[in-house]
């Protein structure tokens, strides 16, 4: 299983990337492996990495410009603005202004490809926006939430510090990877540590 992964087993395990919530939405069941005696489910970490690699692929298809990643939980700001200064992706790491994507007369309106969102809950507004505009969404999904509007679910803890640090970390490298911005062998000299807020 090690080698299908996209880091090592236990740099997603020592984050707790895969500790969900106690509770679960049918929406989230497929990802989960099983519930912990403490009522925590646990998802599936093959799943996790296999699904940021869909959403790695899929972001590599489009230029920095054109993709937006919205994040309204501080726990994820501190990476969000890295992962934005290393890739130059546009993020809105707090308060997303509603009719960002579909009113062309704001002056900070964007032209949005691909939204791409932390938590489909209090990211609603602008996956919503998204939705009426038809960009697709890929949108990080703890047990507890609903994708309905989401075309891409990645699995994951999308709560606490260090897990939210590896997703922007991970997504970095592999976006840049893929865009052919980093050369064979090279990597990002960015840490998991530099991504994780204190």
């Amino acid at each position: 299983m090690e080698e299908e992964l996209l880091i090592p087993l236990d740099t997603y395990l020592k984050v707790g990337l895969h500790i969900g919530t106690k509770f679960k939405t049918k929406y989230m069941e497929s990802f989960i492996y099983k519930v912990r005696n403490d009522g925590l489910s646990v998802m599936n970490v093959k799943k996790i990495s296999e699904r940021i690699e869909m959403a790695a692929n899929m972001m590599a298809r489009y230029s920095p410009d054109e993709i937006l990643f919205v994040c309204r939980r501080e726990n994820g700001w501190k990476p969000a603005k890295l992962f934005a200064k290393l890739t130059g992706i546009k993020v809105i790491a707090g308060r997303y202004r509603p009719g960002l994507l579909t009113n062309s007369n704001l002056e900070d309106f964007s032209e949005t490809k691909l939204l791409m969102a932390i938590d489909p809950w209090p990211d609603k507004n602008a996956i919503m926006d998204a939705v009426s505009v038809g960009v697709p969404i890929i949108a990080f999904c703890d047990t507890n939430n609903e994708s309905n509007y989401v075309d891409l679910v990645v699995p994951c803890n999308n709560k606490g510090k260090k897990s939210l640090a590896l997703i922007f970390w991970v997504l970095a490298k592999e976006y840049l990877k893929r865009r052919g911005l980093l050369k064979n062998g090279e990597d990002i000299k960015e840490t998991l540590d530099d991504f994780t807020p204190e």
